[in-house]
């Protein structure tokens, strides 16, 4: 197992590939016997998630040794701290787990090096269009990353296998990729939208879409349709087809949901932030015409476990 003084040393190789995230870097060590190694270090007030695939052959290789710090995990309702040496071994949970950071937390991550260099390499990828994103609109960045990470907690909730979180977290995290075809003007004017302003803006639904579907990378464009519809309501009101009911993905109506409820309690140029309270209220007062309902009294259970916090 890696010693203090050794992770110390691989941070100052500067020549080592690495992957920077909002969350976490992930630094490539090398691999050995068709196993890849990598020094994994989570940022303090984090979280990120491990999730078992069906997919997966049997012979597939998932760890997560902790070296440094202490990381407290969520997996079937159950809460526990692992301090160093103790190991996440994917294979042997059923369901996503989920990993808290308070501080910073060094891990020893081995992965089958098929699966390694795919999740890597595309990993490099993502975070080349989540920093496009940054460079035009700082905000919605930010917001993304929120949208992702309450996302897959309610998906967690409502499909405790974890089946179909890859997309999820792609689609959510993504969700308004079509922003960056809209003019920042737009985006960031202080006053009321004309009509045809307004049009511009609800072409990021499917603008994004398109982007998604075009993409490089599979789970990318297999979430395109969470994209698309992520602004549908449940009255069939929404756009931009005006799906109705059942009609709208329970991904797309997570999404919905959670995006909607960070937008009314963050500043935004044009208005300042609902408190929290207030912001409860407009998604009960939503509840079956805008929004799913479902969706709705789990959303409100989990920010009610959550002490009604909100980052």
């Amino acid at each position: 197992m890696l010693t203090v003084e050794q992770i110390k040393d691989i941070r100052m190789k500067a020549y080592l590939p690495r992957v920077f995230t909002d969350q976490s870097v992930t630094t490539y060590l090398g691999s050995a016997e068709k196993i890849s190694y990598s020094l994994y270090t989570l940022f303090p007030n984090t979280t990120t998630w491990v999730y078992y695939s069906s997919n997966n052959s049997a012979d597939f290789v998932e760890r997560y040794t902790i070296l440094n710090g202490e990381l407290e995990i969520d997996w079937d309702g159950q809460k526990s701290i692992l301090h160093r040496g103790d190991v996440i071994d994917v294979n042997k949970y059923g369901g996503v787990v989920t990993c808290n950071a308070d501080s910073h937390v060094e891990i020893l991550f081995e992965m089958t090096s098929s699966k390694f260099e795919k999740n890597f390499s595309e990993r490099e990828i993502i975070q080349r269009d989540a920093k496009r994103i940054q460079e035009v609109d700082g905000y919605t960045y930010h917001h993304c990353s929120r949208i992702r990470d309450y996302s897959i907690e309610l998906w967690k909730r409502m499909r405790p296998n974890g089946q179909g979180i890859a997309i999820l977290s792609m689609g959510s995290y993504f969700h308004d990729i079509g922003k960056l075809a809209i003019p920042i003007e737009i985006l960031n004017k202080t006053g009321k939208l004309t009509k045809d302003e307004w049009k511009v803006i609800k072409m990021h639904t499917t603008l994004g879409a398109e982007m998604m579907r075009n993409h490089e990378i599979e789970r990318i464009r297999k979430a395109a349709f969470i994209v698309e519809e992520h602004h549908e309501r449940y009255d069939g009101k929404g756009y931009p087809y005006g799906l109705i009911g059942k009609e709208i993905s329970i991904e797309a109506s997570i999404v919905s949901v959670v995006d909607a409820f960070d937008a009314m309690t963050t500043d935004r140029v044009y208005r300042k932030a609902m408190t929290i309270e207030d912001a409860i209220q407009e998604m009960k007062d939503g509840k079956g015409t805008q929004f799913h309902p479902e969706v709705v009294d789990e959303f409100l259970a989990m920010l009610e476990e959550k002490q009604n916090k909100w980052i």
